[in-house]
């Protein structure tokens, strides 16, 4: 089996960048990694993720956000996550079944057990073995986005960034909790440092916790 390693935070906090540093990193020291994101992933996902982000979807109800989540999840797992795992690989997903909690239940206001009982089904026996929380100001974090989205000339995925400012101090407030509710599974990251800086944090912490043997075998 491999290793899982998931990556979270408030929109702009840093990941994206961090996680594929990190990608880069252990492929260059010879381990054998899978990047892959959330939502998407893989075709079938990356359908369901357009929805999702689309700003002018805005009208969805939590409700059918939290399912459309659970079900590219669920094909994600499927099609991309357990082979990899099964395979001797090193996961690393841009968010996971925490972003989940975080948005849907903490930042929208719907019930844990509701997303507990669909994060099961969905993850298939999937838990990360180590997250990593980039930790942000959602002020700042909000920022970084928005010149993201002016520079890029693909799609305006902006449906969570155009959210009031309370919202994202929300979605930051539930990954802490959850963090502080697992310390042995989460690495809380100062997202306010250099990229430099981050990424040096990030990669001391997850090589000290990839098992010997993956790092032998990969």
């Amino acid at each position: 089996m491999g290793y899982f390693i998931t990556f979270e935070g408030v929109e702009g906090c840093g990941k994206t960048t961090q996680i594929k540093l990190l990608s880069e990193h252990l492929s260059g020291r010879g381990i054998s990694t899978t990047l892959t994101r959330e939502p998407g992933g893989c075709p079938i996902a990356d359908k369901i993720r357009s929805i999702l982000l689309d700003a002018e979807n805005r009208a969805l109800s939590p409700l059918a956000e939290l399912m459309l989540y659970a079900a590219a999840r669920a094909q994600h797992v499927t099609e991309v996550i357990a082979p990899a795992l099964t395979a001797g690989k090193i996961v690393l997903c841009d968010r996971f079944c925490d972003a989940t909690l975080a948005y849907q239940s903490f930042g929208r206001g719907i019930d844990r057990d509701v997303i507990d009982t669909l994060n099961r089904q969905a993850c298939q026996g999937m838990v990360p073995n180590l997250t990593v929380l980039v930790d942000c100001d959602p002020r700042i974090g909000l920022e970084r986005a928005r010149r993201r989205i002016e520079a890029s000339s693909g799609p305006r995925e902006e449906r969570f960034e155009l959210e009031a400012l309370a919202f994202h101090q929300r979605v930051r407030d539930g990954y802490r909790s959850l963090a502080d509710a697992e310390p042995d599974r989460f690495v809380i990251i100062d997202g306010s440092d250099t990229i430099e800086a981050i990424f040096t944090a990030i990669s001391t912490q997850v090589l000290t916790r990839i098992p010997e043997a993956l790092r032998a075998v990969c």
